[in-house]
């Protein structure tokens, strides 16, 4: 089974990346947010969930252990394919969605087409136990970046662009409207 790839992006399609390891090419599914990730890069380590039914083989990639760990979990449940676990990860953060989970909540879940709010709830009901090892002040930061996402990417910003504004915004800064504003701000610097 393939568990990583270290390789150069070939070339970037839809939903794929091409990664050529030592002359072979593995076609590899990327979220949204991976995708504008690896976009200008060269060469890349991959985490690789290898995905085998009996009509298919396909390789999903990720760039953090956490991304590919709550793929994995999504997955598991009765109902949620590789496609709606890759759209559940194209709009929320591995914490964003343990957050949703833990309290309760599926309307990020409902946010990705496929995904109705009985399917959200058993999302919930069955990963509520798995995903429990969150301090309050995490959750409470993950709601508000999820709703400031949402904001920045309403405003025609790129999932990856707003994750990565808001990472670099300090963390003592609680309010949505100011992690709005110093995530603009810095996505002003680029």
């Amino acid at each position: 089974m393939i568990a990583k790839l270290r390789g150069k992006i070939e070339y970037l399609k839809d939903n794929y990346a091409v990664v050529d390891v030592n002359g072979v090419g593995y076609k590899v599914y990327l979220s949204v947010y991976t995708f504008g990730k690896v976009a200008g890069l060269g060469n890349v380590d991959i985490y690789i969930h290898t995905y085998v039914r009996e009509d298919t083989l396909a390789l999903y990639g990720f760039l953090s252990l956490e991304e590919k760990e709550m793929f994995e979990l999504l997955i598991s449940i009765s109902g949620i394919g590789p496609k709606a676990s890759m759209g559940i990860l194209s709009i929320a953060t591995p914490k964003t969605i343990r957050t949703a989970i833990l309290n309760e909540d599926p309307s990020i879940l409902t946010k990705v087409s496929g995904i109705g709010k009985k399917t959200a709830e058993r999302v919930i009901l069955e990963l509520k136990n798995k995903v429990a090892d969150m301090t309050v002040g995490e959750k409470e930061e993950a709601v508000i970046d999820s709703d400031a996402i949402e904001a920045l990417v309403g405003m025609g910003y790129s999932v990856a662009e707003a994750r990565d504004a808001l990472k670099m915004v300090p963390v003592d800064v609680k309010d949505v409207g100011a992690r709005i504003k110093q995530a603009l701000k810095n996505l002003g610097k680029k």
